[in-house]
This record gives C-alpha cells, structure tokens and sequence, in this order.
C-alpha cells in the first residue's frame, strides 16, 4: 500500500521554533509576585526568566506552558486562570536562532514554594515591588510588562480578580488584590457597594470569619459572572509604594 505524502512547506519556507512563556502572577506575604527560574543552561545561563520552553510535535499550546510551568518549577496543578497574552517573533529575540513565543499570562492564588527542575537552577516567587526586570533573559522583560499591564486591565471589566483568592473570601481579601495589582488604595465602603453590587460577581456562602479580634466578616465565593457591568475603573494615579517593574 502506498502511503500518501506529507504536505511539503512552499519553496524558501524554513520553519520556525516554537515556544511557550508564562507570566504567572500570584499574591504571597502581601505583595504581588511573578515566578521566575535560573536558567541552568545556554543561552542566559545564570539569568532569570519566565518558565517556559518549547513546544513538542503534536502539542496545543496551552498544554506546553502547564507542562513547562510543572517541569521547572514543579507546580503541578492548571493555574486558576491561563490566558494567551501576545506572541514574540522579533528576530533576534533568540541567540539560538528565530524562535517565536507564545506568552500566557496566569493568575493563582498563593502557592506553594516552587521546585527548580529540567534545565531551571533554581526557580522563586519574585515580589515585583522589589524586583528590577532589567536583567532577564530573552525579551522577557517586555513579556512581564505586558502580562502586568493585561492583569490590571482585566480585572476592571471581569471577575478574574477572584482567581488569585482561595475558595473562600472577605471583599477585604479581594480588595486587597485589587490595591496590590493596580498599586493604589481603594476606598473599603466603595469597593464593597460595588462589587456586591454587581449582579453575579459574589455569591455569599452564609459563613463568617472567626477573627480573633474585631467584627466577623462575611465570606463569599465567586459568582458566575464574567464580565463586570459597570466596569471596575482604576483610579489615574498610583499608589506611590507600588512602582512598575524597572526594565532596561
């Protein structure tokens, strides 16, 4: 039997690598932090970068960035939010040749320390508040600034502000989230008249907090509302203490 022949690329078409970055944002000890691993091979040896790697025949792409994201840094389980952010074909963008990248952008609530693995040194929760990104490998600095800029625009129009909460939570806990994702101070009565206000963005679950001082507080879960209406606009200015990441 003669087996049919695999399509051939047009005549000075090479192809071209294909890879995956994540920018996965999470909140630990009151800040807002991205992870990052050593690189433990060429090229960038010794520098920081966004988990990722290539993807293999055969592989959607969104499975390649859950798998590198486990193989690095060993976090196992699917982020609570895996978007496409951009993809990144600038020729140069690679000393190995021309790689184009498709970065994701990810949200979880806090996590677990990460393990270094595959060709990661080390890998760690980096507060962004207190890290410069001038020195990370590839383009990645441009990556992490686009990442940040689509988590603070995302969370005013949708509901994936919550994706960085436990099950369970205080609107103080989420209007934390806000204040550290956009570095600015929100106003508690005004911040909690609107997102209760929103027709299916919080659903009480009719338990409270037992704090060992003050008043309970009322616990909720997400709701099943995708998209905010009304908008939750971010104040114009930002809190002096949250700076951007410093890029080069």
């Amino acid at each position: 039997m003669v087996q049919p022949m695999s399509p051939s690329l047009p005549d000075g078409v090479v192809p071209v690598p294909l890879s995956v970055d994540l920018v996965l944002l999470t909140v630990r000890d009151d800040q807002l932090a991205v992870l990052l691993v050593r690189r433990g091979i060429d090229p960038y040896r010794g520098r920081w970068a966004l988990p990722g790697g290539f993807v293999r025949p055969g592989e959607d792409l969104a499975d390649a960035a859950v798998r590198e994201l486990a193989e690095e840094t060993g976090l196992r389980h699917r982020p609570a939010h895996l978007e496409q952010l951009a993809t990144y074909g600038t020729p140069g963008r690679d000393p190995r040749g021309h790689v184009v990248t498709v970065a994701f952008l990810a949200l979880a609530p806090q996590s677990r320390a990460p393990v270094a693995g595959t060709d990661a040194a080390a890998s760690r929760w980096a507060p962004l508040r207190d890290t410069s990104t001038a020195e990370l490998a590839f383009d990645h600095a441009a990556i992490l600034a686009d990442g940040l800029e689509r988590a603070r625009s995302k969370i005013e129009y949708s509901a994936v502000a919550t994706a960085f909460c436990e099950p369970e939570f205080t609107v103080a806990d989420l209007r934390r989230i806000y204040e550290l994702v956009w570095g600015c101070r929100l106003d508690p009565r005004n911040f909690h008249r609107k997102v209760t206000g929103t027709a299916g963005f919080l659903l009480p679950t009719g338990r409270f907090t037992t704090p060992d001082s003050g008043r309970p507080a009322e616990l909720y879960r997400r709701g099943e509302a995708g998209v905010l209406h009304p908008a939750m606009l971010r104040p114009a200015r930002e809190h002096p203490e949250q700076k951007r990441p410093e890029q080069s």
